[in-house]
This record gives structure tokens, C-alpha cells and sequence, in this order.
């Protein structure tokens, strides 16, 4: 009879960021890089998904038939650990088993409100991954994490956690140098602790930065944040 519930070594975790790993219980599980495939197209789809779907996604240059060939014999040769920990599997359908963790959904939902460790980067969406599917979801992930970084560092700031606020501002300005808000909400951080020095010390580096990569000036809103700092304007 097919396992409908994890067993008893563990629950099954999969990694997308930075890297694939799986991991089973305490234990990494290497897999196939098709198996690998399938699972993170799975947890990316965030469903249940029609075996002539995943078939096609993943073998496009095959016909039908012959892509459901191919699925059946991935999931065949599913190790027991992963298949009861990690995959569900139906006439019709494969989906990731309901109790799977996957690191990429700590974003998912209200992101203003997940946890402080879940917001900070932890790695690129399936890096060297190519695929449309995955470029599509990894851009979607950096636009997520990247206004959940701001949104907290303001957060952060309204409840007067300078040292949170700031760490939250540095992580977006990292990930994106060239992105205003996330320069908007580091300057904005040091003027709510009354450091005016390494407030306009950032405002003059974005704009240098700007004006050397594209040739812009600041927006007007990030002008009138330091407008009292600057001599002249």
C-alpha cells in the first residue's frame, strides 16, 4: 500500500536557495538531476500538477507520449525515503507531499510579517538553473524579498530599531544597488537616528552611482529627505 504520510525519519525540506538540496529528517538525499527537476518544479508550480503538464514542461522536444514515459520512470525510481516524505502521487497528477517544507515560501503571503530570519537573502533562486520557469519565479522572488526588506526596515524604524532597520536597508541596497526605495529606506534610517553625516553620505554615494550607471539624477522625494543637509540643492 502507498505511503500517505511522511515516515517516521522525518519530514521532507527542500532547499531552492543558493542551491538544490533535500533533505530528509537530518539526512541530505542526493538525487538524480531530473528528480531534482521535478521536485522544484513542483514546489515552485506551489499545486498539484496534471502529469501532461509536467511532462511537457520538462521534455519539451517530445511528444506526449513519450514525455509521460519519461515521468513515470523518474517517479518510479523515487528513493521511499523522498517518495513518503516529499512526493504525492496520483493516476492523474504529482504534487510535493502537504507537509513539505520548502525555504522559498517563507515570502509567501504577508510578507511584512514573516519572520525576521526568513526576510534576510539567503542565496539566489536555483542558481546556474536556466529554465524558463525558474527565471521566471527567481525574478519574482527578488522582487518579493526585496519590498519585504523595506517594508521591515521601516517597520523597524517606527518602532525606533535602528540596528534591525539598518540591517534590513543594507540587504536591500546589496541586492539591488540601483533601486531608489531601497536607498530611500537606508537614508532614511540614519536621519531617524539623528546621523545626518551618514545620511548624506549615502545620498551623495547613490547619486554618483546613478549618474556614472544611467546618467539620472535622484528622484525629487530623496532630494527633499536630505534637502536640509545639503549646502546647496
Amino acid at each position: 500500500m502507498t505511503p500517505t504520510a511522511p515516515p517516521a525519519a522525518g519530514s521532507g525540506h527542500l532547499v531552492l536557495l543558493g542551491r538544490f538540496a533535500c533533505r530528509v529528517g537530518d539526512d541530505e538525499v542526493r538525487l538524480s538531476p531530473t528528480l531534482e527537476r521535478v521536485l522544484a518544479f513542483l514546489a515552485l508550480a506551489r499545486r498539484r500538477v496534471r502529469r501532461q503538464e509536467l511532462a511537457a514542461t520538462l521534455w519539451p522536444g517530445h511528444t506526449g507520449r513519450e514525455g509521460l514515459t519519461r515521468l513515470r520512470t523518474v517517479l518510479w525510481k523515487v528513493p521511499d525515503a523522498v517518495r513518503g516524505a516529499l512526493v504525492s502521487v496520483d493516476a492523474a497528477s504529482v504534487g510535493l507531499h502537504p507537509d513539505a517544507v520548502v525555504d522559498l515560501y517563507a515570502l509567501d503571503g504577508d510578507t511584512a510579517a514573516a519572520a525576521d530570519a526568513d526576510l534576510l537573502p539567503r542565496g539566489e533562486l536555483l542558481p546556474g538553473w536556466s529554465e524558463g520557469w525558474v527565471l521566471v519565479e527567481r525574478e519574482r522572488h527578488r522582487q518579493l524579498q526585496l519590498h519585504a526588506l523595506e517594508d521591515r526596515s521601516a517597520a523597524c524604524v517606527r518602532e525606533g530599531r535602528y540596528a534591525e532597520a539598518l540591517r534590513f536597508a543594507l540587504a536591500a541596497v546589496a541586492q539591488e544597488p540601483l533601486r531608489e526605495s531601497a536607498r530611500r529606506r537606508l537614508v532614511e534610517v540614519h536621519l531617524a537616528e539623528g546621523d545626518a553625516a551618514a545620511a548624506l553620505g549615502e545620498y551623495e554615494a547613490f547619486r554618483r552611482l546613478l549618474d556614472a550607471e544611467l546618467g539620472l539624477p535622484p528622484t525629487a522625494a530623496l532630494r527633499e529627505l536630505v534637502r536640509p543637509l545639503l549646502a546647496v540643492d
